[in-house]
């Protein structure tokens, strides 16, 4: 962590390479975040783009380098909700999920139940999901990204671990019945 904030605070006294290595280092989990909440690689791609320029454009209003990623995150929500309220979405009734490999196909399908699953959820359930499971941010970090309290954070875990184990062993209860044939 204390590489990190090193990292910013060269950035913050105009270090391009120092912000470069900053966003390369987040990007995969940046990148994550704008897919589970946008679905759609265009707009991710303009999310992230913009995040990229409204971080390095107002990167000296940082106070604490210490909480840099959760600040990038927030410029990221606030991006990918603008999206949303900006562009008319079409909804895709079916996605093509990602061909499965044969030689893991029963680890595979677990993994892609429960990918599936996440992507149903309630979007101010996915990104509380996405944030402590996929981006490993503590809750009070979560609740201060979400601009919530600490309970409505695990309040919305717990909501949405529920849906997920029943969505799942729903999903596999239907699969067990149809190989059964």
């Amino acid at each position: 962590m204390r590489e990190l904030e090193h990292e910013v605070k060269r950035a913050q006294l105009g270090d391009r390479e120092a912000f470069i290595r900053l966003f390369r280092r987040l990007e995969p989990e940046l990148y994550g975040l704008a897919n589970s909440i946008l679905k759609r690689d265009e707009d991710c791609a303009d999310a992230f783009q913009e995040t990229t320029l409204k971080a390095y454009k107002s990167l000296s209003t940082l106070q604490k380098p210490k909480y840099f990623k959760t600040w990038v995150i927030r410029i990221l929500i606030n991006e990918c909700n603008q999206l949303l309220r900006s562009r008319e979405r079409t909804v895709v009734m079916a996605e093509v999920p990602e061909r499965i490999r044969t030689s893991n196909y029963y680890e595979d399908s677990h993994k892609l139940d429960l990918r599936e699953a996440v992507e149903r959820l309630d979007e101010s359930l996915r990104i509380v999901i996405h944030l402590f499971y996929f981006q490993d941010l503590p809750i009070k970090e979560i609740a201060s990204v979400l601009d919530i309290t600490d309970g409505a954070v695990r309040a919305r875990l717990y909501r949405a671990r529920g849906i997920l184990f029943d969505q799942v062993k729903q999903n596999r209860k239907g699969k067990l019945a149809y190989e059964s044939f």
